[in-house]
Protein backbone atom coordinates (compact mmCIF):
# COMPACT_ATOMS: atom_id res chain seq x y z
CA UNK A 1 0.00 0.00 0.00
CA UNK A 2 1.37 3.36 -1.03
CA UNK A 3 0.64 6.07 1.56
CA UNK A 4 1.26 9.09 -0.63
CA UNK A 5 -0.74 12.23 -1.33
CA UNK A 6 0.36 13.24 -4.80
CA UNK A 7 -0.42 16.39 -6.74
CA UNK A 8 -2.86 14.47 -8.93
CA UNK A 9 -4.97 13.67 -5.85
CA UNK A 10 -5.41 17.30 -4.78
CA UNK A 11 -8.67 19.04 -5.66
CA UNK A 12 -7.91 22.47 -7.08
CA UNK A 13 -10.71 23.04 -9.58
CA UNK A 14 -12.83 25.99 -8.47
CA UNK A 15 -15.72 24.71 -10.58
CA UNK A 16 -15.68 21.31 -8.86
CA UNK A 17 -15.41 22.89 -5.41
CA UNK A 18 -18.43 25.09 -6.12
CA UNK A 19 -20.40 22.09 -7.35
CA UNK A 20 -19.49 20.25 -4.13
CA UNK A 21 -21.35 22.89 -2.13
CA UNK A 22 -24.29 23.28 -4.52
CA UNK A 23 -24.94 19.74 -5.81
CA UNK A 24 -22.86 17.59 -3.48
CA UNK A 25 -23.98 15.46 -0.57
CA UNK A 26 -22.48 15.57 2.88
CA UNK A 27 -21.69 13.32 5.82
CA UNK A 28 -20.71 14.52 9.26
CA UNK A 29 -18.84 13.22 12.28
CA UNK A 30 -17.85 15.88 14.79
CA UNK A 31 -15.54 17.83 14.31
CA UNK A 32 -15.55 17.10 10.55
CA UNK A 33 -17.96 17.36 7.64
CA UNK A 34 -17.31 15.64 4.32
CA UNK A 35 -18.81 16.99 1.10
CA UNK A 36 -18.61 14.64 -1.84
CA UNK A 37 -19.68 14.37 -5.45
CA UNK A 38 -19.07 11.72 -8.08
CA UNK A 39 -16.73 12.86 -10.87
CA UNK A 40 -16.47 11.63 -14.47
CA UNK A 41 -14.31 8.65 -15.34
CA UNK A 42 -11.92 10.85 -17.33
CA UNK A 43 -10.17 11.98 -14.10
CA UNK A 44 -6.76 10.42 -13.47
CA UNK A 45 -6.87 9.95 -9.69
CA UNK A 46 -9.51 7.82 -7.98
CA UNK A 47 -10.23 10.54 -5.43
CA UNK A 48 -9.54 14.25 -5.51
CA UNK A 49 -9.40 15.80 -2.07
CA UNK A 50 -9.45 19.29 -0.56
CA UNK A 51 -9.31 20.47 3.05
CA UNK A 52 -10.86 23.61 4.54
CA UNK A 53 -10.91 25.32 7.94
CA UNK A 54 -13.21 28.23 8.78
CA UNK A 55 -11.62 31.65 9.15
CA UNK A 56 -14.53 32.56 11.42
CA UNK A 57 -13.51 29.99 14.05
CA UNK A 58 -9.72 30.35 13.67
CA UNK A 59 -8.60 33.91 13.09
CA UNK A 60 -4.88 33.14 12.87
CA UNK A 61 -3.60 31.58 9.66
CA UNK A 62 -1.07 29.61 11.71
CA UNK A 63 -3.86 27.68 13.43
CA UNK A 64 -5.82 27.11 10.21
CA UNK A 65 -2.71 25.79 8.46
CA UNK A 66 -1.87 23.53 11.39
CA UNK A 67 -5.34 21.96 11.32
CA UNK A 68 -5.18 21.54 7.54
CA UNK A 69 -1.81 19.77 7.81
CA UNK A 70 -3.24 17.41 10.45
CA UNK A 71 -6.32 16.72 8.29
CA UNK A 72 -4.25 15.97 5.20
CA UNK A 73 -2.02 13.59 7.17
CA UNK A 74 -5.00 11.77 8.70
CA UNK A 75 -6.54 11.41 5.23
CA UNK A 76 -3.26 10.23 3.70
CA UNK A 77 -2.93 7.44 6.27
CA UNK A 78 -6.56 6.31 5.94
CA UNK A 79 -7.42 6.85 2.28
CA UNK A 80 -6.99 3.12 1.63
CA UNK A 81 -10.41 2.68 3.29
CA UNK A 82 -12.02 4.45 0.32
CA UNK A 83 -9.68 3.19 -2.39
CA UNK A 84 -10.11 -0.48 -1.41
CA UNK A 85 -13.90 -0.35 -1.03
CA UNK A 86 -15.07 1.92 -3.85
CA UNK A 87 -14.68 1.65 -7.60
CA UNK A 88 -16.23 5.04 -8.41
CA UNK A 89 -14.30 8.30 -8.58
CA UNK A 90 -15.16 11.06 -6.12
CA UNK A 91 -14.25 14.64 -5.33
CA UNK A 92 -14.04 15.08 -1.55
CA UNK A 93 -13.87 18.18 0.62
CA UNK A 94 -13.12 17.83 4.33
CA UNK A 95 -14.42 20.78 6.35
CA UNK A 96 -13.29 21.23 9.94
CA UNK A 97 -16.24 22.57 11.97
CA UNK A 98 -14.82 22.35 15.51
CA UNK A 99 -13.92 25.39 17.57
CA UNK A 100 -10.69 24.13 19.19
CA UNK A 101 -7.40 22.94 17.72
CA UNK A 102 -7.62 19.11 17.72
CA UNK A 103 -5.03 16.46 18.48
CA UNK A 104 -3.98 14.13 15.68
CA UNK A 105 -5.51 11.07 17.39
CA UNK A 106 -8.89 12.81 17.56
CA UNK A 107 -8.77 13.68 13.85
CA UNK A 108 -7.56 10.19 12.94
CA UNK A 109 -10.51 8.47 14.64
CA UNK A 110 -12.95 11.05 13.22
CA UNK A 111 -11.63 10.48 9.68
CA UNK A 112 -12.01 6.70 10.05
CA UNK A 113 -15.61 7.05 11.28
CA UNK A 114 -16.37 9.59 8.56
CA UNK A 115 -15.00 7.36 5.80
CA UNK A 116 -16.98 4.32 6.95
CA UNK A 117 -20.12 6.48 7.11
CA UNK A 118 -19.32 7.80 3.61
CA UNK A 119 -18.90 4.27 2.24
CA UNK A 120 -22.21 3.17 3.77
CA UNK A 121 -24.01 6.15 2.25
CA UNK A 122 -22.51 5.69 -1.23
CA UNK A 123 -23.29 1.96 -1.40
CA UNK A 124 -27.04 2.70 -1.11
Amino acid sequence: MKFSYSKAEKLKSRKTIESLFTEGKSVGVFPLRLFYIEVPESETALTKTAVSVSKKNFKLAVHRNQIKRLLREAFRLNKHLILDNSSKKYALLFLFVGKEIPHFQQLDTSIKKLMTKFLEQTKN
